[in-house]
């Protein structure tokens, strides 16, 4: 990546791409308040000196859930910083057109692999603004999927690459992990199905067996690296997994049987998201063909520079690696998708276009090897296909905007304390959400544990944690004293300065905390867990193994096809 004029190119066409919400402002899409409600949790918690949250307290008609337990930190974390330096309103802006210069650079990174500068520069700026691209951070804004599309092209490069390492091979595996669930069971079932492809190849077109070997043994080691590096989240968030209702792949219109290619269950709203993804799908296919037939046909020269067989690797490889996504798009493929282990909770097989877009690009990037190497050229096609792909995005798939949904109104509410529906999928496991209140005041004094909440003299302030988590309760007689908060394992309730360890129960899941007569001090904090803390050790001895693991494969070659 030593052409620094392509570099500079990729975020203006970047820019490009997003102009239309610059001009516009945001687009409100399916998932926009989601993540606005999660990185404003996120700046109001460091605030008040919470460094890493885990608990967010707004949803659920503010009672809460450990959603940061489960929800991968990278998105929310880079979210609440724009919101930290940034006006609001230009958050979601920049942290799209902070995700597309990332898939732009790192796609650019992969396509050098075997083209030129040019070549690789038009294939950065398709993969930027690619169909699937487009109705991702228009009309479903899943900031976090966005962000997770930057290391698929690395992860790619980690096993096609001609030279295998295995931090090469960690690094993408852990900031996918990090980054979005769905994209990195995606990611470590596609770096698998590429990893047999190679050895294959080694084995019985190059009959190089020890290569072979060698190859599967870095690509087993650098996902075991990667996962061991995304520790901290992921033991802590498999772990807990018992402490929730998961259940949200047996809810009808989010399970995998009503999103296969062009279905037509469901309600009108949901097919017509389905038809939008799934002429995403056809649309990349097509390129796939067209890009991969021309890569095919113009492969002779391609061998003349020294990359020919790392080349015919990349072409198979992904060819199979289509054909296996495209069988995961239909419906005959739902044997598969009930027993291959965590296949079931991406949902929508759509989702897996976001691996063919990759696909897609280094196709494009394969196919223009004999493109002219003026810089003038690739620029122009560049920035070209940014601006028509962003005026298109936000033709087809811009979401309107309500008072209630968009940024100005989303951040007022919060402010205020407005109440928000739970998300099911981190719904404790003691929680029955159809008993919880909607306007339940922040705490209150009851005869017995499952008495009904009275109505709130004045609203309650879930940002202030002061106020969600300590208490100073004065009581005639012995009574039970109820909490907004949805009860938890990790919560650590103490009253008076004891422990408080068994707790009553209630139907909705609240903390209810028995008083004795007279005044009473609670408080409540968030403990680290044992899982964490285990999570946390696995991260810091990955970290400290990295540098070594890095050395090793600066001395080691490694096979190389070509």
């Amino acid at each position: 990546m030593r052409n620094r004029l392509f570099l500079a190119v990729i975020p203006a066409a970047a820019l490009l791409a997003v102009l239309p919400l610059v001009v516009r402002g945001p687009s409100c899409g399916h998932d926009s308040a989601f993540h606005l409600l999660n990185w404003l949790e996120v700046r109001s918690q460091w605030e008040q000196g919470v460094a890493f949250p885990r608990w967010e307290f707004t949803s659920a008609w503010n009672s809460g859930e450990p959603r940061f337990v489960f929800y991968p930190p990278l998105s929310w974390a880079l979210g609440a910083v724009l919101g930290v330096m940034l006006p609001w309103a230009a958050v979601p802006i920049v942290f799209i057109w902070m995700a597309l210069c990332a898939c732009g650079f790192t796609m650019y990174r992969l396509a050098r692999e075997w083209t030129a500068a040019a070549g690789a520069l038009v294939a950065a700026c398709f993969y930027m603004v690619h169909p699937y691209m487009l109705f991702t951070f228009f009309e479903r804004s899943a900031y976090a999927e966005l962000l997770a599309a930057a290391w698929i092209p690395l992860l790619l490069l980690s096993i096609l690459r001609r030279r295998l390492t295995i931090t090469g091979i960690a690094m993408p595996v852990a900031l996918l992990w990090l980054t979005d669930d769905p994209a990195a069971v995606m990611g470590c079932y596609s770096i698998a199905l590429l990893a047999m492809v190679r050895v294959a190849w080694s084995w019985v077109r190059l009959r190089q067996r020890r290569d072979a070997l060698t190859d599967a043994a870095k690509a087993v080691a650098g996902v075991c690296l990667g996962l061991a590096l995304s520790g901290f989240y992921l033991i802590p968030a498999s772990v807990e997994q018992r402490w929730l209702h998961i259940d949200m792949e047996n809810v009808p219109a989010t399970s995998y049987p009503a999103n296969f290619f062009f279905g037509h269950t469901g309600t009108a709203s949901h097919i017509a998201i389905l038809r939008t993804a799934s002429f995403c799908s056809a649309s990349l296919l097509l390129c796939i063909v067209v890009f991969g037939a021309l890569s095919v046909s113009g492969r002779a020269e391609g061998d003349r520079n020294g990359r020919g067989e790392s080349r015919r690797l990349a072409e198979l490889a992904l060819l199979l690696l289509t054909a296996a996504l495209l069988f995961l798009l239909t419906a005959p493929s739902a044997p598969l998708w009930r027993v291959i282990p965590e296949l079931k909770y991406l949902q929508f097989p759509w989702r897996f276009d976001a691996v063919l877009g990759a696909a897609a690009a280094v196709f494009l990037a394969l196919a223009l090897h004999r493109l002219p190497r003026r810089s003038s050229v690739a620029i122009g096609a560049g920035l070209a296909i940014c601006l028509i792909g962003g005026a298109m995005g936000n033709r087809l798939y811009r979401q309107f905007c309500r008072a209630t949904n968009g940024v100005p109104g989303l951040v007022a509410a919060f402010h205020e304390g407005a109440l928000h529906d739970p998300t099911d999928e981190y719904t404790p496991a003691t929680c029955n959400p159809a008993e919880l209140g909607h306007d339940n005041p922040a705490a209150w004094i009851a005869p017995a544990p499952g008495a009904t909440a009275p109505q709130p003299e004045m609203g309650q302030d879930p940002a202030s944690l002061g106020t969600r988590l300590h208490f100073s309760v004065l009581s005639a007689q012995p009574a039970y004293f109820v909490i907004n908060l949805r009860d938890y394992p990790a919560w650590r309730v103490s009253l008076n300065g004891k422990l408080i360890v068994n707790r009553p129960h209630r139907n909705d899941g609240l903390i209810v905390v028995p008083i004795p007569a007279g005044s009473s001090a609670i408080r409540i904090r968030y403990a680290l867990t044992p899982d964490y803390v285990a999570g946390c050790v696995l991260t810091l001895l990955a970290a400290l193994l990295l540098p070594v693991v890095r050395r090793y494969d600066r001395h080691d070659a490694g096979p190389r096809p070509s």
